[in-house]
C-alpha cells in the first residue's frame, strides 16, 4: 500500500513538473514570437516611412522642376514678345519681362540648392544666357543699327536661347527618369558648347554698341 502511495506522489510530482514546463516554455514561446512580430512590424513601419520620404522628396523635386521649366519658358517668351513689340512700334511694357525674370531668378536660386551637378551646369549656362537677352531687350532703343539689332535679337530668342530652354526641359525630365536618352550626354555637351559659344559672342557685340553709344561725339 505505501509502495502504491509512492508510486501516485512521484506520479503526481512528474505531471505537476511536465504542466510547469510546458507553461514555462509555451510562455517563453510566445515572448520570443511577440518579439519576431514586433521587430518585423518595425522593420516594415521603417521600410514604410522611407519609402513615403523617398515619394516626398521626388514629388517636391518634381515641383521645383516644373516651376524652373515654366519660368524659363516664360521669361524667354516675354523678352522675345518684348523685341516683336518694338520693332512694330509699340508701346512695351517692362514690368511684364521684369516679373518674367524676377520669377526665373527665384525658382533657378531654389533649384540650385537641388540640382544634381550635370544639370545645374545646364541651368547655369541658360541662366546667363537669359541675362544676355534680357541685355538685348534693354539696349535696343540705343542700338545705333535699329534693323540689325531686332534682327539679331529674334535670331537669338528663335535660336540659341530656345535651344537652351529645351535643353534644360530634357535635362530636367531626364534626371526624373520620365524621358531617357541614350545619347543624351553627348546632346547636352554639343548643345550646351553652342549655347556658350553664341552667348559670348553677342555679349562682345553689345558690349561693341554700348561703348560706341557713350563715346563723345
Amino acid at each position: 500500500m505505501d509502495e502504491l502511495g509512492d508510486l501516485v506522489d512521484v506520479t503526481t510530482l512528474a505531471v505537476a513538473l511536465i504542466s510547469v514546463g510546458g507553461t514555462l516554455g509555451g510562455t517563453l514561446g510566445g515572448a520570443v514570437l511577440s518579439q519576431r512580430v514586433t521587430r518585423e512590424q518595425n522593420q516594415r513601419a521603417d521600410r514604410e516611412r522611407a519609402e513615403d520620404r523617398h515619394d516626398r522628396a521626388q514629388e517636391a523635386r518634381r515641383d521645383l522642376y516644373a516651376r524652373l521649366n515654366t519660368t524659363a519658358r516664360a521669361y524667354r517668351v516675354a523678352a522675345r514678345d518684348a523685341v516683336r513689340a518694338a520693332e512694330r512700334g509699340e508701346s512695351v511694357e517692362p514690368a511684364v519681362l521684369d516679373t518674367a525674370k524676377e520669377a526665373w531668378s527665384v525658382q533657378y536660386s531654389l533649384a540650385q540648392m537641388a540640382l544634381p551637378k550635370n544639370v545645374h551646369q545646364i541651368a547655369s549656362t541658360l541662366n546667363r544666357a537669359l541675362g544676355v537677352g534680357y541685355s538685348v531687350v534693354k539696349q535696343l532703343p540705343r542700338s545705333p543699327a535699329p534693323d540689325g539689332s531686332y534682327d539679331r535679337a529674334k535670331a537669338w530668342f528663335s535660336g540659341p536661347l530656345s535651344d537652351g530652354v529645351y535643353l534644360l526641359r530634357v535635362a530636367l525630365r531626364h534626371d526624373l527618369g520620365v524621358e531617357v536618352e541614350p545619347d543624351f550626354e553627348h546632346t547636352r555637351t554639343g548643345m550646351l558648347a553652342a549655347l556658350d559659344s553664341e552667348r559670348r559672342s553677342l555679349e562682345r557685340l553689345l558690349a561693341s554698341e554700348q561703348a560706341q553709344a557713350t563715346r563723345p561725339a
